[in-house]
């Protein structure tokens, strides 16, 4: 099969399932706007322009770096896909509790089991992943620099707004969590 072919069937089953994501998993609560803070809509526009520049920077090879670039793009593809199984083994295992906007579900409990055991936000972490690779795939540092940081930085402001909710809902035993656990990457941050 051509590599080209795997990269656009990689880049339509990701962009697929996050449409399924965001069409599916919106809280039913009526305060989940309140709880938001706008970061839903402020990470999907940040999304969507980094790609769009980022995606423009790749196709014109603008920063396109040449010495080893099939064993780069290689290397994106496979971040993507790993960042792919991160963030539905994260799904998968909160299960109800998961929701594309920041809210607090009824009976809502902290998840501490498999890869939460280890970090409080593994689904961002996947998506975080995928983003540097889908830069990555292009053979392009400044692809990868313009998809990646300003997601990331969205990323963060996405988790200091769910970080508060989730401290406002769950008090103490939130903060213990923190304490034992990291944010995004298993024991460094």
């Amino acid at each position: 099969m051509n590599i080209n072919i795997i990269f656009l069937l990689t880049y339509f089953v990701w962009i697929i399932s996050e449409i399924v994501l965001a069409m599916t998993k919106h809280s039913k609560k009526t305060d989940s706007e309140s709880r938001d803070k706008s970061s839903l809509r402020f990470l999907w526009i940040t999304i969507i322009i980094s790609i769009f520049i980022g995606v423009f920077i790749g196709v014109k090879e603008i920063g396109f770096i040449e010495e080893k670039s099939y064993l780069i793009s290689l290397s994106g593809l496979i971040l993507i896909v790993l960042g792919l199984a991160v963030r539905w083994t994260a799904i998968f295992t909160l299960k109800k509790y998961f929701t594309v906007d920041v809210s607090i579900v009824g009976n809502h409990q902290i998840v501490k089991r498999g890869i939460y055991r280890i970090i409080r936000h593994p689904a961002y972490t996947g998506s975080l992943l995928s983003f540097l690779g889908l830069g990555l795939s292009f053979s392009n540092w400044l692809s990868a620099l313009v998809i990646f940081m300003p997601i990331l930085i969205a990323f963060s402001y996405r988790i200091s707004v769910e970080e508060k909710a989730l401290i406002e809902a769950f008090g103490d035993e939130y903060i213990n969590y923190r304490k034992i656990t990291k944010k995004l990457i298993p024991g460094i941050y």
